[in-house]
């Protein structure tokens, strides 16, 4: 039949990896600790302690959660670590931050453990558009530790990729 349509895609060796596919399930949350200050920016010592041991840390049990604070207040670097060792029997990462880098430090991880080996000499396109909240940093990430195993690096779907990166 000389009019049969072949799908060259599904018959080349590209490979494709979408970062929403490592996306891990969990609760994020971002504990703002601007209504532990007095008057919302003076960090006292003694009741910001006293603050934190009756707290209830429980809730977060397997979440990720960004430390924060929303008020102007200079917040000593302490506070955030009592903060920390106080949610890392609960939470499965703590970061100081936004909703963003608490992604970037989740795919940080995911991508340093990621086994690329696969990938070795192989087109690979990294996907485009995702339905979860993948950080733009992820795909820079990603990106730069393939670089050295694939033979080259698109971005976006078969039928519509950039180039990106060719190994010479």
């Amino acid at each position: 039949m000389p009019d049969e349509i072949i799908n060259r895609v599904a018959n080349s060796n590209l490979m494709t990896i979408d970062l929403e596919d490592f996306y891990p399930e969990g609760k994020r949350v971002v504990l703002d600790i601007k209504e532990w200050l007095f008057e919302g920016f003076v960090l006292r010592e003694k009741d910001f302690r006293q603050q934190v041991s009756e707290f209830n840390w429980a809730q977060y049990q397997d979440s990720y959660v960004a430390l924060t604070c929303s008020s102007d207040a200079i917040i000593p670097g302490w506070a955030y670590m009592l903060l920390s060792i106080h949610l890392e029997p609960y939470a499965k990462t703590i970061v100081i931050g936004d909703l963003e880098t608490l992604e970037t430090s989740i795919y940080q991880d995911i991508i340093n453990q990621l086994d690329i080996t696969q990938f070795k000499n192989k087109p690979i396109i990294i996907k485009g558009c995702s339905k979860k909240p993948v950080p733009q940093n992820a795909y820079i990430m990603l990106t730069n530790k393939l670089k050295s195993f694939a033979k080259s690096i698109m971005y976006g779907e078969a039928c519509s990729s950039v180039p990106l990166y060719k190994n010479k």
